[in-house]
Formats: C-alpha cells, sequence, structure tokens
C-alpha cells in the first residue's frame, strides 16, 4: 500500500425523492466515515433525477475521475428504478438477469408471501459483466462493476452492502480527526487558526461557528492522516486559544 498515494470515491445519489425533498438521503454521511475507515476519500456527490440519460452522464464523468464510484438508489422492484438500465448503457453493455441473483432471490422469496413475482424479479437484473454485493440485509444483492458500487438507496441495506465489502478495497491511511471547541466567535480567531494550519504542514483545519445558549462559539476540527500531528496541532491550537483568552475544550462544544 503506499502511504502517500490519495485514493477518492465518488457517489451519485439517484432518486427524485430526494430532489424534491421527500426524502432527506442519509447515505452520503455512513459512506464517507466508512470510506475513511478505508483510507479513502469521498471527493464528490451529485444528486441525479431518475433518468437514464443522466445518471450515465453523471456515472460516465466520475468513475474516470476516482478510483471508485457508488450510486445508491434505484435498485428496487418498481418500474422507477432504472440504475441498472442506466448503467448498463454506461458500460456499453446490455442487461442480464444474473444467475447467480435469480437463485438468491428465489432462495429468500421461498415461503413468504408472495413468493417470487415478476417484480421482485427485477432485482435480480444486472449489466452484463456485473458482480454481486452481497446483502446479509434483505437478500436482494448489490451491483459491482467495473470500479462502480450499485447501491440501494434504503440506507439501512446500503450499509448492510457496505459492511460485506468492508476489508475488499484498496486504500491509503484513514484520516484522523481531532477537534477543539471555544466560545470563540470564528472571526475573532481566524488568524490565530491561519497561523496554526501554516505551522504544522501535514493539517487542514477546518471552523464550525455555532450560536448557542445566547452566545456564539465555533469548532475547530484538525485533519490528518497522521494522527499524531493532528493531536499535536490540536493541543497547540487549544494552548493559542487559552494564550487568547478563550476557554478550549478538548472534543468540541
Amino acid at each position: 500500500m503506499d502511504s502517500e498515494r490519495v485514493w477518492t470515491a465518488a457517489l451519485v445519489v439517484i432518486g427524485d425523492e430526494i430532489l424534491s425533498g421527500r426524502t432527506q438521503d442519509k447515505n452520503v454521511a455512513q459512506l464517507a466515515t466508512w470510506l475513511n475507515d478505508h483510507g479513502i476519500r469521498l471527493a464528490e456527490v451529485r444528486v441525479v433525477p431518475d433518468q437514464i440519460e443522466r445518471i450515465g452522464e453523471a456515472v460516465n464523468a466520475l468513475r474516470a475521475k476516482h478510483d471508485y464510484l457508488f450510486t445508491t438508489g434505484g435498485i428496487g422492484p418498481t418500474h422507477d428504478d432504472i440504475t441498472v438500465d442506466a448503467i448498463a448503457a454506461a458500460f456499453g453493455v446490455p442487461v442480464i438477469v444474473h444467475p447467480e441473483a435469480r437463485k438468491i432471490l428465489e432462495d429468500y422469496y421461498r415461503g413468504r408471501p408472495g413468493g417470487l413475482t415478476e417484480a421482485r424479479m427485477r432485482m435480480a437484473r444486472t449489466p452484463e459483466g456485473a458482480e454481486l454485493l452481497r446483502n446479509p440485509y434483505s437478500g436482494a444483492p448489490g451491483i459491482k462493476l467495473g470500479n462502480v458500487y450499485i447501491l440501494a438507496g434504503v440506507p439501512n441495506i446500503a450499509a448492510s452492502m457496505l459492511e460485506a465489502l468492508t476489508g475488499t478495497l484498496e486504500g491509503g491511511r484513514p484520516v484522523v480527526s481531532v477537534t477543539v471547541g471555544a466560545r470563540a466567535p470564528e472571526s475573532d480567531v481566524a488568524d490565530l487558526l491561519r497561523e496554526t494550519e501554516a505551522a504544522y504542514p501535514g493539517v487542514a483545519i477546518g471552523s464550525y461557528p455555532f450560536f448557542r445558549d445566547g452566545g456564539f462559539g465555533s469548532n475547530f476540527v484538525i485533519r490528518s492522516v497522521d494522527g499524531d500531528l493532528a493531536r499535536a496541532t490540536g493541543a497547540e491550537l487549544a494552548e493559542r486559544l487559552r494564550q487568547a483568552g478563550y476557554d478550549p475544550v478538548d472534543g468540541g462544544i
């Protein structure tokens, strides 16, 4: 593993319901966390409607730019679940009924109410040449095609697919985060933050202001692939805040 290389991933969130606001997406946060544990940065997220051309355009653009591309949504049993069709078209391959996926669904629905209906059989469709991603939660598998990982949109099911993928993707070192909070308006400590970051190459400091209990404050998040460096920078920032007259709180406020 090359510790100097930065591995990146992108996510395409698919669904009219996300864009309309009817459904709030939860997959960005859980994918970003899971990827960081693997030393992979979630570098870009796009939200696209249930349109074959728009999905394909996003998939082709992002799979070429990043080591990995994930999609969520649009692989269920209904007519508007068109992600498989869109990604097959983007790759220039036909859609097939995957024999292993068919068997998984036959076994899963055997003895369940309604059995394996024609609608449910749609979840066995994959682009030709795809591999399956195990889904311990609800049976219907996810799909891998090249560097594209096609996940369900339901967060619990997507999490199940990610759990099955754990340890299978190559990446670098995870980013370590250290948080220091203070009742300090960020505008009052902007120079202090900039000087601290400049003094510690290899770290990035983000400032996240808040208004709470009638007063302003900020949480400062120090990020680095070097955990010792992140912690040293956090200690230095806390000391500089203390010297500036603020009472720093490890872990944030």
